[in-house]
């Protein structure tokens, strides 16, 4: 083990400071667009239309059960030979998404499923219409409970754009393997890179679980419900502590 850290840090600095934020990149841009795929797919699931349920279904089954490598070929190298040529950001983000919003659709379709249907009865007697009954009753609070889900969902893509270095997009496991060819140095290139990988998922995992947290003791999260809780706060304290009493008049 002697001479074990001998690769000069210093000058590959700027080279892994670029492809961290690549990594993080693909991480960004791959989560929301699966959340937002992955959302319309269980809506899709949940749908009357059975051709639209026959879809979704289709798409979550062949998704869930092909390996995030095999699509990554398939969109990187398969779209090529077919005349479709992407850049490796696009392609790299196009596979990280249609791959995770598979498992998120899942996640989302339980969630919306979980809410009580006396929520959106309760909306319809209020005359609510269906689109205010789902997006401010049934998607805030599927949203609460599909957020552990959700977070680990997260923690599992970012360390998955490491599989990203079978096309060279410049991440930080593509940066590695540079390291390695220039240094020889196997070990310790890729225990540094381990190490990197660590301190970007350990802190996110734990903010994402104090995140929940909040969430289940009813913090309210949105600048817009908090205002809404400070104005009923002061209604409720502007009102007498307690009715006067009535006094008895004797006959």
């Amino acid at each position: 083990m002697s001479g074990l850290f001998e690769v000069p840090w210093s000058d590959y600095r700027p080279d892994l400071i670029s492809a961290l934020g690549r990594t993080v990149s693909y991480t960004v841009v791959s989560f929301a667009g699966a959340v937002l795929l992955g959302l319309a797919v269980a809506l899709l699931r949940l749908s009357k239309a059975w051709p639209a349920r026959a879809l979704a279904a289709v798409y979550t089954e062949v998704f869930k059960n092909i390996p995030l490598l095999a699509i990554i070929f398939l969109t990187y190298f398969g779209l090529a030979s077919a005349g479709i040529r992407l850049d490796v950001f696009t392609a790299g983000c196009l596979s990280l998404i249609v791959f995770y919003a598979a498992y998120l659709s899942e996640i989302f379709r339980a969630a919306i499923s979980g809410v009580h249907a006396g929520q959106t009865e309760a909306g319809e007697a209020l005359g609510v219409g269906r689109t205010g009954i789902f997006g401010h009753i049934v998607l805030p609070q599927a949203l609460r409970l599909a957020l552990p889900g959700t977070n680990t969902m997260l923690v599992d893509l970012l360390k998955s754009t490491s599989l990203l270095v079978t096309v060279s997009a410049a991440e930080l496991m593509s940066e590695g393997r540079l390291i390695t060819s220039a240094t020889f140095r196997a070990l310790e290139v890729y225990l540094v890179i381990a190490a990197i990988y660590f301190a970007l998922c350990y802190p996110l995992s734990q903010l994402l679980l104090l995140l929940e947290r909040k969430v289940r003791s009813g913090v309210p999260l949105s600048p817009w419900r908090r205002r809404r809780l400070r104005a009923a706060r002061a209604l409720l304290a502007a009102e007498p502590a307690a009715a006067v009493p009535v006094k008895e008049v004797s006959a």
